[in-house]
C-alpha cells in the first residue's frame, strides 16, 4: 500500500511541475506585465519584482517550516507521550502579528505611491479618446488647427517618448442604444496593454483615465481584461508607436478624405450603402465620425480588422463580409431586420450575409464580397 502511494503521489508530483513548466513557456501573443516597454510599465514592473521575491521569500520559509515540523516533530513507534502544547504563547501569537503587518506596511507604502504617481495627469500629453464598444475598441484623436477629429478602429497609433493621456468611456453618441446602462452606453469592459501599462476599467456613465508611453517604435498588443459578452475573448487591439515623424505622417493621412467615395465606387458603392445597408453601422466617407461599427474610410492602411483578430488581407475579409458569425461569436442574429437602435432588434455585432437572411433580404454571392472587399481595401 505505501509503495502504491509513493507511486502515485511521485507522478501527480511530475504532472504538477509539467503543469508548472507548460505555464511559463513563450507565446506569440507578447502580453507579458514583466516586460515594459515604457514609463507608466517600468514602474509597475519595478514595483512587482520586489514584491515577487518578498512573496516566494515568505513562501520558502514557510513550506520549509511546514516540511521540517512534519519530519522533526512526527510520531515515531513507541511514542505515546502528548506534544508540548504552546496554546496561549504571548511571544509567538506577537511575531506572527507583528511580522506581517511590517511586510504589508513595507509593500503598502511603495504600492499606494505608484497609484498616485500612475493616476497623476501628465503634462503636455496627447489626449486620445477611447470607446469600448462590444467588441471592439474605438480611438478618436482631438481636432487640431482647425482639422476635424480623426476616428480609427482597435488600432491605436502613438509617437514614441510622448505622453498619451488616454479617456476611457463606455458611453458614445454613435451608441443608439444601451445595454442596460441608458441611452449610448455599452457594458463594462477594461483596456490592458501590458507592455506599457496596468489594467483600467471602462465603465459606463464615468470616464476614467490612464497615461500610455511607448519608449521604442514597435507594435503592443492589448486586449479587453473584464468579461464582457460572447466575444470578450476577441476584443483585442494593436498600440503602434511610431517616430514622432512617422505619427505626423499618419495622422495627416487619416485627417484626409476617402480615397473612394460611394458615388465613385460604381458596383460596390451600391452593394454598400443600398443592396446589404452597410452604413447602417459603418462610414467610409469621414474619418472623423464615430458610428456603430468600427469607422472604415481608411480601412486599407490598417494592419488587421476584426478587433486584430485576422491580417488585412483579401481572402480574410471576403469571409469576413459573408458570414462574419462563422469566424467570431456574436450576437447579431437579427441585425438585418433593421438599422441598431430598431425597436426590437437586438445587433450586437456583425451579421451573416450568407446565413439566417431574413426574408426579402439579398443573399451575398462570393462575387459581391470580393467587389466589397477590393472596394474596402483601396480605402487607404
Amino acid at each position: 500500500m505505501t509503495n502504491r502511494i509513493w507511486r502515485r503521489g511521485r507522478w501527480l508530483g511530475l504532472v504538477g511541475v509539467a503543469a508548472v513548466a507548460l505555464t511559463a513557456c513563450g507565446t506569440t501573443d507578447r502580453q507579458s506585465a514583466v516586460s515594459p516597454h515604457g514609463t507608466p510599465a517600468h514602474r509597475i514592473d519595478n514595483l512587482i519584482l520586489p514584491i515577487w521575491g518578498i512573496a516566494i521569500a515568505i513562501g520558502l520559509i514557510v513550506i520549509g517550516a511546514v516540511v521540517f515540523i512534519a519530519v522533526r516533530y512526527r510520531r515515531r513507534p513507541g511514542d505515546d507521550g502528548r506534544p508540548r502544547q504552546i496554546h496561549g504563547s504571548l511571544g509567538l501569537e506577537i511575531a506572527w502579528t507583528v511580522v506581517p503587518a511590517v511586510i504589508l506596511i513595507g509593500i503598502a507604502v511603495p504600492t499606494i505611491s505608484l497609484i498616485f504617481k500612475t493616476d497623476a495627469t501628465p503634462t503636455n500629453a496627447m489626449p486620445v479618446t477611447v470607446i469600448g464598444k462590444q467588441w471592439w475598441w474605438e480611438f478618436e484623436y482631438p481636432a487640431a488647427n482647425g482639422q476635424k477629429p480623426v476616428v480609427v478602429a482597435d488600432e491605436l497609433h502613438i509617437p514614441t517618448g510622448t505622453d498619451v493621456y488616454l479617456s476611457l468611456t463606455a458611453c458614445d453618441p454613435s451608441l443608439p442604444y444601451g445595454v442596460n446602462n441608458g441611452p449610448g452606453c455599452n457594458v463594462i469592459h477594461s483596456f490592458w496593454v501590458p507592455e506599457l501599462a496596468g489594467k483600467t476599467d471602462v465603465v459606463p456613465g464615468r470616464t476614467n483615465h490612464m497615461t500610455l508611453r511607448a519608449d521604442t517604435p514597435g507594435t503592443y498588443l492589448g486586449q479587453c481584461s473584464q468579461y464582457c459578452g460572447l466575444s470578450h475573448a476577441n476584443m483585442r487591439f494593436r498600440v503602434i508607436a511610431q517616430s514622432p515623424s512617422d505619427f505626423d505622417t499618419w495622422l495627416a493621412g487619416q485627417r484626409q478624405g476617402p480615397a473612394v467615395t460611394l458615388a465613385t465606387a460604381g458596383q460596390a458603392g451600391s452593394l454598400f450603402s443600398t443592396t446589404f445597408q452597410c452604413t447602417n453601422c459603418h462610414t467610409t466617407s469621414s474619418s472623423s465620425t464615430s458610428t456603430y461599427g468600427p469607422n472604415l474610410t481608411h480601412l486599407g492602411s490598417r494592419t488587421t480588422f476584426a478587433s486584430g483578430s485576422f491580417a488585412l488581407t483579401r481572402d480574410n475579409l471576403i469571409r469576413w463580409i459573408m458570414n462574419a458569425p462563422g469566424l467570431l461569436p456574436m450576437q447579431s442574429q437579427d441585425c438585418r431586420r433593421g438599422p441598431p437602435g430598431t425597436p426590437g432588434v437586438t445587433c450586437v455585432g456583425m451579421p451573416s450575409f450568407t446565413l439566417n437572411t431574413p426574408k426579402g433580404m439579398p443573399v451575398m454571392t462570393r462575387a459581391d464580397a470580393e467587389t466589397l472587399a477590393d472596394y474596402l481595401l483601396s480605402l487607404k
